[in-house]
């Protein structure tokens, strides 16, 4: 069996740390998890390009998700750490960069990282 590549790994553990916070917002539909295939299809290219961008790739793939959400259902995640006004979506920083988290823009605090929404939220966040 041949080992797997490095820019595999990467892409299997972007997949893995979006769906787990797909599951932990319990909205992870069969058509939104073809929504995270398609954004790991399209990064495949991207990081064949530049494979130094590797590291940025599980941050890449949940901004991808987040905004074809956006487009069909609505935000998400939503932000568990502001408990009045208007519900908004956390954001991914950094934007391409290595060790990405989701943040609240509007309190400025790191919420979790990507892949651990559960931990955060106590696997109760919804879209």
């Amino acid at each position: 069996m041949d080992p797997i590549s490095p820019l595999e790994q990467a892409l299997h553990a972007a997949r893995a740390l979006v769906l787990a916070d797909l599951v932990t917002g319990e909205v992870a539909q069969a058509d939104v998890v073809s929504l995270v295939e398609d954004s790991v299809s399209q990064r495949r290219w991207w990081v064949e390009q530049w494979p130094d961008g590797a590291d940025y790739v599980a941050g890449l793939v949940a901004q991808d998700v987040q905004d074809a959400l956006l487009e069909r259902y609505g935000r998400w995640p939503l932000c568990p750490v502001c408990g009045s006004g208007d519900p908004h979506a956390l954001d991914v920083e950094p934007e391409l960069g290595p060790n990405p988290h989701w943040v609240c823009s509007k309190a400025g605090v790191k919420v979790a990282a990507v892949g651990s929404l559960g931990r955060a939220t106590g696997g109760m966040t919804s879209s």
